[in-house]
């Protein structure tokens, strides 16, 4: 009894101790912690931005309309019109009402341009050394404006940072026509001269279609390529007064007739808000 008391005693040492071996842990280590995170927060940007804008304008226009059309011959007409090209420095502030359509407005200088028109006529009145043939008449002076307008665009979606869009604006052009000379032939074969006393200016409906490329340079500032077709309407000169003529009346005023000007600017715009800026998570490991 002795015997199988102490054999029953060891067996369930050893099975105890067995079962607090399959027990054991490993040392408690604790979890890594992750910072509780908010979702993204967006800075919405205002849609506002400012823009500034250099080009240059090829002008032209149609015909020199001579005022009034009851002093003229009746074979007067105009051979040639020629002007120079202009400088265009402009400035603006728009808004941006959605990813496709956005408004502005401008104001632009255009710098002076030279311009000549030639007319003529064939009276029988132009004699020299005893022939007669066609009289011709020489106007020269320089056009400049100021143009200010009102713009509508439609951008037309965004790749590799590139945006084509369409628009297109109406305003008015103030119109200045300056040192005006008129030198043509008086009979029998001697030459006249003629010149504005006062500088003219005007203003006149102005209205233009564009398209241009946008490009991308960041959410704020983007790069803007445009081609623009601008109509300034038909600035008008001041009376031309005829010297060589024993009077000091006036004789004749004229229309640059359909003013317009093909645009190729390159500008700037800028947002005046921050784009949207996601905050970036940020987690730690305790």
């Amino acid at each position: 009894m002795v015997r199988v008391s102490i054999c029953a005693a060891a067996a369930a040492i050893f099975s105890t101790a067995a079962s607090a071996a399959d027990m054991a842990q490993p040392p408690y280590q604790p979890q890594p912690q992750i910072m509780y995170q908010p979702a993204p927060v967006v800075v919405e940007s205002s849609g506002w931005y400012l823009r500034g804008d250099v080009g240059v304008g090829v002008q032209q226009f149609s015909t020199l309309d001579l005022e009034p059309a009851s002093t003229l011959p009746p074979t007067w007409t105009i051979n040639q019109t020629d002007i120079q090209d202009a400088t265009i420095l402009g400035f603006g502030a728009g808004y941006e009402l959605n990813n496709w359509i956005r408004l502005d407005v401008t104001g632009e200088y255009r710098t002076k341009a030279a311009f000549k028109a030639l007319g003529s006529y064939n009276q029988g009145t132009c004699t020299v050394s005893g022939v007669t043939g066609t009289c011709f008449d020489n106007y020269e002076g320089n056009f400049s404006a100021a143009v200010f307008m009102a713009n509508a665009y439609i951008d037309l979606g965004t790749w590799w940072c590139l945006t084509p869009y369409i628009g297109g604006g109406i305003g008015t052009a103030y119109d200045r026509i300056t040192g005006v000379q008129d030198i043509g032939p008086l009979p029998p074969g001697t030459i006249g001269f003629g010149y504005t006393y006062d500088d003219s200016s005007k203003w006149n409906l102005a209205w233009n279609v564009q398209a241009g490329l946008t490009y991308n340079v960041s959410n704020n500032l983007k790069i803007d390529f445009n081609w623009r077709f601008l109509d300034m309407g038909s600035p008008t000169s001041a009376d031309i007064y005829c010297q060589n003529t024993g009077t000091s009346n006036s004789c004749n005023y004229f229309n640059l007739k359909d003013m317009t000007s093909q645009d190729f600017r390159i500008g700037l715009r800028w947002l005046l808000q921050p784009a949207p800026t996601p905050v970036l998570p940020i987690s730690t490991r305790g």
